[in-house]
């Protein structure tokens, strides 16, 4: 189970987000996360809450975008999902194909209260 680590890095950045920004806290967290970085995302949720409790970030919601796995054949230019792990082109057959999508793990968005900003 790798994603309590993830989170634990995730925390570090929300860490760093919170001290220079001022945040006083954080309602959600948007994540991109590729097909190949292997999460489960309902594990990723509960360590989230877990990992937020007494923090700025407590109860707020992670929202996971998931990124499928996708590739550009070197040959004719295709784009495509790649399926089962199969790197051929569905279009001319070429194994010479470039990853272009599903390696991704990230912070997309924090949506958070920062100090000064109550009305």
């Amino acid at each position: 189970m790798h994603e309590i680590t993830l989170v634990t890095g995730l925390f570090e950045i929300i860490k760093e987000q919170v001290a220079a920004r001022g945040i006083e806290s954080i309602s959600k967290v948007r994540l991109k996360v590729g097909e190949l970085a292997a999460v489960e995302p309902m594990t990723l949720t509960a360590c989230f809450e877990v990992v937020a409790e007494g923090t700025v970030a407590q109860g707020a919601r992670l929202e996971i975008e998931e990124v499928p796995l996708t590739g550009r054949c070197r040959g004719c230019g295709a784009d495509f999902r790649i399926a089962d792990f199969n790197f051929t082109c569905p279009s001319c057959a070429s194994g010479d194909v470039a990853m272009t999508g599903g390696r991704e793990l990230y912070v997309e968005s924090l949506e958070a209260v920062c100090k000064g900003d109550h009305q």
